[in-house]
């Protein structure tokens, strides 16, 4: 690990101009991702700007009704507290499919919608990957991509977005708060992570200096009609190969609304409101949810060894799908799929 300088600003305004005049600087919270860079020589910032001491770790509600988490809340703080289990279940559920109870305990909100992708080749500077090195190439097209993206990749990139937080975000439209050299302005969730075109090095929309302060999340009690389905390798501490955040409402035993995001399969959590808006107002039944697992996976490409997810993602969608409909939502505890 080479040598660096250490900042720990005062307040959020001192912070965002610290990263904005240093190209050189890069933030640490939780420390979860951003030290395992470090270690393994992906990434050597000049300057750590450390925003521990920052008040941003609050979990409330406010007075729309709004569920408002503090981007240093951390994630087990965040699923356990009682706002979040009794109003965004979806959201604690997602979270605690996720990493492991210690990692919980470290990372914050805020870093889990930096984190960066697990890509094999991202990992490995000695070897070709565009996200890490602009222009080397995507070792991972024609290599090891078992866990790699069928859904919006490039030529360029066929990373996944690793967080499993922010497939839930997805499907409850949250939105980011962000400050900056500029000023204060608000992304909304689907629009803060992007695909990777011809620039994969760019994982989301954030300005040079802008620095996440929260994390807003509209009012989305859907009863028990939600789940978060992780499919992975192994029950605990491994990353989705195809996860599914699904809520609906009924009317009986027809769709009033349906929302569903998808994890491991794109290099942003992958949701289509146009599909929704399709499905909405047909029969709660398996046919229905087949059909929209079509859509909603429609264009689906595999590498090679990823094949597999074409067929896993709608199959996924379609046992979400009826959890949520039936008010049985994955426990992440008892990891037995109903």
């Amino acid at each position: 690990m080479m040598r660096f300088s250490y900042q720990k600003p005062d307040d959020v305004s001192q912070a965002a101009n610290l990263l904005a005049t240093d190209p050189t600087a890069q933030v640490i919270a939780g420390g979860t991702n951003i030290v395992d860079l470090m270690k393994y020589d992906v990434t050597r910032p000049g300057t750590i700007i450390d925003i521990t001491g920052l008040d941003l770790k609050d979990i409330a509600i406010d007075s729309d009704g709004k569920l408002v988490l503090g981007a240093l809340a951390t994630n087990a703080d965040t699923a356990y507290h009682d706002a979040v289990t009794e109003g965004w279940p979806l959201l604690s559920s997602a979270i605690l499919a996720g990493a492991s109870a210690q990692l919980r305990n470290a990372a914050t909100d805020g870093g889990n919608l930096l984190q960066r992708t697990r890509c094999y080749y991202f990992y490995d500077p000695s070897t070709p990957c565009n996200k890490r090195r602009p222009g080397s190439g995507c070792g991972a097209l024609d290599g090891v991509n078992r866990i790699h993206a069928i859904l919006g990749e490039s030529e360029h990139c066929i990373a996944v977005h690793p967080s499993d937080m922010c497939v839930a975000l997805a499907a409850l439209d949250a939105v980011v708060t962000v400050q900056g050299p500029s000023g204060v302005r608000d992304i909304a969730f689907e629009d803060f992570h992007r695909l990777p075109g011809d620039k994969p090095e760019a994982d989301n929309t954030l300005q040079r200096g802008e620095i996440v302060t929260k994390i807003t999340v509209p009012p989305g009690d859907f009863g028990n009609h939600h789940t978060y389905l992780k499919l992975r390798d192994r029950w605990s501490y491994a990353f989705a190969l195809v996860s599914v955040a699904a809520a609906i409402r009924l009317d009986g035993d027809t769709l009033s609304e349906i929302r569903v995001a998808l994890g491991g399969v794109a290099h942003k959590p992958w949701r289509r409101k146009d599909v929704e808006a399709r499905f909405t107002g047909r029969p709660a039944n398996r046919a229905t949810f087949e059909a929209f697992a079509r859509a909603l996976t429609e264009g689906a490409t595999g590498h090679g060894q990823n094949d597999f997810k074409v067929e896993l993602a709608p199959r996924a969608i379609v046992r979400a799908l009826e959890q949520a409909a039936a008010g049985t939502p994955q426990s992440q505890t008892h990891k037995v799929i109903v």
